[in-house]
């Protein structure tokens, strides 16, 4: 009996104690500039080629891309936050390409669970969804500071159970939309109980703080967030697998690059992961392509001259080993 209650109280209380988001990613298969636009936000206040949104709490949302080339027909697209195999908030990747007929249209790519760490590539515009502020056209960042407040909000959740009977009361505030919900329930008295359970929400607010100096002209738009390329662990060995294995699938070389490529925008790699990537690859030049990309998201660099042994052309080592020292 005991256990029962203690297993309603848990299922009643896991809405205030956590809510799922997902993250949205979408990249231009042929390096075409556009702004993303989700729920009539824009999102990247300049045209970017790979743009990342996290912080999203809806199963869909309605995008737009309209592309630097105004020449090019915008994209209209209702697409999915959640892993179609397992309906869970997810990374899910978008590609924008050309179809056989020329025409440009956005196409799922691939979805893989949401890093609890992730390092944003240098060449990706990342935003975390409604973070937004006043910023200058012609804007050079010089300072993101990110500030963190926790408080106790007046959502709490008690369990009592003695030999007076057994009282569970619920309080949900929301003084944002002035209304809430409270829900009491009380059962008879059993001597064998005695248990008292308190469970209380806490919630964090963050904000971003920048300083700039700009060239003129103003607009309103969405601050990146404060990033860093640099990769400190790489992809623990079930994911690394999970990676490895999404990879292989990939009916065509090209598929399998671009699938590699994009499991990169938000995993970071040992030297002996790109190793052993490079070699599901079936010609040289994907190997080096891959290799060359592999390389800003690598945690041991110094141990990057083992890549070569991928290679069976001198000339494909030393372009890698030009890339490198550039």
């Amino acid at each position: 009996m005991k256990r029962k209650l203690l297993l309603l109280f848990i299922a009643a209380a896991a809405p205030l104690l956590s809510m799922a988001q997902g993250c949205i990613t979408v990249f231009s298969e042929d390096g075409d500039r556009f702004y993303l636009v989700l729920n009539g936000v824009k999102q990247n206040p300049t045209p970017q080629t790979n743009v990342r949104v996290d912080g999203l709490t809806n199963d869909y949302y309605a995008a737009k891309i309209l592309f630097d080339d105004n020449t090019k027909q915008e994209i209209a697209s209702r697409i999915p936050v959640k892993d179609p195999a397992s309906n869970d908030f997810a990374e899910v990747t978008y590609k924008i390409k050309h179809t056989n007929k020329g025409e440009l249209k956005l196409r799922y790519f691939s979805a893989t669970p949401v890093p609890p760490n992730y390092n944003p590539p240098p060449d990706m515009y990342y935003i975390h969804f409604g973070a937004t502020a006043p910023v200058s056209s012609g804007t050079t960042v010089t300072h993101v500071s990110q500030t963190t407040t926790t408080s106790a909000a007046p959502n709490n959740a008690s369990l009592n159970i003695g030999a007076g009977g057994v009282n569970m009361n619920i309080n949900v505030s929301d003084p944002a939309n002035g209304g809430g919900l409270n829900m009491n329930v009380n059962m008879g008295a059993d001597p064998n109980m005695n248990m008292n359970t308190n469970v209380s929400q806490t919630t964090t607010t963050t904000s971003y703080t920048s300083t700039s100096t700009s060239s003129g002209g103003n607009y309103d738009a969405p601050p990146a967030q404060a990033r860093s390329a640099a990769c400190n662990y790489p992809m623990d060995g079930n994911s690394f697998n999970s990676a490895k294995q999404t990879i292989k699938n990939a009916s065509f070389e090209e598929t399998k690059l671009s699938t590699a490529k994009s499991i990169l925008a938000s995993n970071c790699v040992s030297t002996d992961q790109v190793v052993a990537i490079c070699n599901l690859f079936g010609y040289e030049q994907s190997k080096l392509d891959f290799a060359k990309f592999a390389y800003s998201k690598t945690t041991d660099k110094g141990n990057y001259f083992k890549i070569s042994n991928v290679f069976s052309f001198d000339a494909s080592k030393t372009e890698l080993s030009e890339f490198i020292s550039q």
